[in-house]
């Protein structure tokens, strides 16, 4: 019987101040200690430092998660990157898991120098990579591309027994944000899609539960029975058209609709961004549409790559990007016949096939960044550090809990409140 492996440690960094925290987030940030054999440890910097007793701990790889590489709030990014360098010496591997990678690539690509980041896991498709990266040493830093999300075994399981149970009583539903202009035409039409299908269902007599409300989002196992309710749900490629490498667009973009707040998205191209829509190519499947196909519930989609992953007429019914097939695929939604294939289809292609699971993602990422090096002599105290860096972990979300109630809450006075949130910040800085 051959020996098992030794195991490795491997340090999740992460930096969360919000709560609730969304499923598929929740389900991305701890693929690792449940897919993998090795020691897992996280660590928010949101709330605290790198503890003390961690520095008994020798990393093998250190891997900065998508919630860590959030760069909307430009200075906050900076001063992320400031706590975070310390790091960089930690482990012989440091890897990078970013999204949302139309905005602020400069400052990626600054990270990416700065914490000496050798391995990098986009979502982008790899033609845009020159561009959004430009500036990284393609020689010394390797990229690999990955999905937005994957599916949760555990998830899968629960979904496929709900789906026998409950009553499909919505023929279409959606929810998206409002997507804001400088994403381009891209991230427009999510808005679009809402507002079209919400005028014309009740037109075929289809009831329809459809929203880009931030007050009707569905957060966590809501957002699956949502889901599961629904016959059919609507939807587009996640991604953008327009390469905002230094967030100067979607300034520009902010101070126009401040002074034409009614304007239209063809005179904010024109003002803002003229010529620029449609310049990146960057789009990408989304975790909703992995879940649909695991709820079983159909899918309208723009027609679109999603990956390669998605066919149209196999996976999902297609819809034309200017909507001018809308009365044939509601004519399809009320006549109910090409539900049943489809779901069927897409269940067995994509939510029976191992590559779109969390354990595929995991062990692409541990061969990418571990392939080739020689894991340490294990240390048995490293197991006794490991769990209580795990209940450090689940304080931590404690903390943010109280946190975002505090911010939430109404109070008699603003006074009270400001002052339980400098008592809940100034007790987070432990170990």
């Amino acid at each position: 019987m051959p020996p098992e492996p030794s195991r490795r440690n491997i340090l999740i960094v992460y930096h969360a101040f919000a709560w609730p925290l969304r499923a598929t987030i929740e389900e991305h940030l701890y693929a690792f200690s449940r897919h993998s054999p090795h020691r897992v440890f996280h660590l928010n910097l949101a709330v605290r430092r790198m503890p003390h007793y961690l520095n008994q701990v020798r990393f093998d790889l250190i891997i900065f998660h998508t919630i860590f590489l959030s760069r909307w709030n430009r200075a906050a990014f900076r001063r992320l990157m400031d706590l975070a360098e310390p790091l960089r010496d930690r482990a012989p591997v440091l890897a990078a898991l970013p999204q949302d990678e139309f905005l602020g690539s400069d400052l990626l690509v600054e990270f990416i120098a700065r914490l000496r980041i050798s391995r990098v896991f986009p979502v982008s498709p790899a033609p845009t990579w020159p561009s959004i990266y430009a500036g990284v040493d393609f020689s010394a830093v390797r990229f690999e591309r990955v999905l937005t999300g994957y599916l949760e075994p555990a998830t899968v399981a629960r979904l496929r027994q709900a789906s026998r149970l409950l009553n499909r009583s919505i023929d279409i539903g959606y929810r998206a944000y409002a997507a804001p202009a400088w994403l381009g035409s891209f991230g427009v039409i999510k808005a679009e899609l809402a507002d079209v299908f919400g005028a014309a269902a009740p037109r075929h007599g289809l009831s329809s539960d459809i929203s880009t409300r931030a007050g009707d989002t569905f957060h966590g196992e809501a957002w699956h029975q949502f889901l599961l309710r629904c016959k059919y749900t609507i939807g587009v490629e996640g991604g953008a058209g327009i390469l905002d490498r230094d967030g100067s667009i979607k300034q520009r973009t902010e101070d126009f609709l401040a002074r034409v707040p009614r304007a239209s998205f063809a005179e904010i191209a024109r003002e803002c961004f003229p010529g620029l829509d449609g310049s990146l190519a960057l789009a990408a499947l989304s975790p909703r549409h992995l879940e649909a196909c695991a709820t079983g519930t159909c899918q309208v989609l723009v027609r679109g790559e999603y990956n390669g992953i998605l066919e149209e007429n196999r996976h999902y019914i297609p819809l034309e990007r200017d909507f001018s097939n809308l009365e044939d695929v509601l004519a399809v939604i009320k006549s109910d016949q090409l539900r049943r294939g489809i779901v069927e289809r897409s269940y067995r292609d994509i939510v029976e096939n191992p590559s779109f699971r969390y354990t595929h993602f995991v062990n692409q990422v541990l061969d990418a960044c571990l392939a080739g090096s020689s894991p340490p002599a294990d240390n048995p105290a490293w197991d006794a550090l490991c769990v209580r860096a795990a209940d450090d972990d689940r304080r931590s979300w404690r903390r943010v809990r109280l946190v975002a109630a505090a911010r939430t809450a109404s109070y008699r006075s603003r006074r009270r409140a400001v002052a339980l949130l400098r008592i809940l910040r100034g007790g987070t800085q432990w170990g």
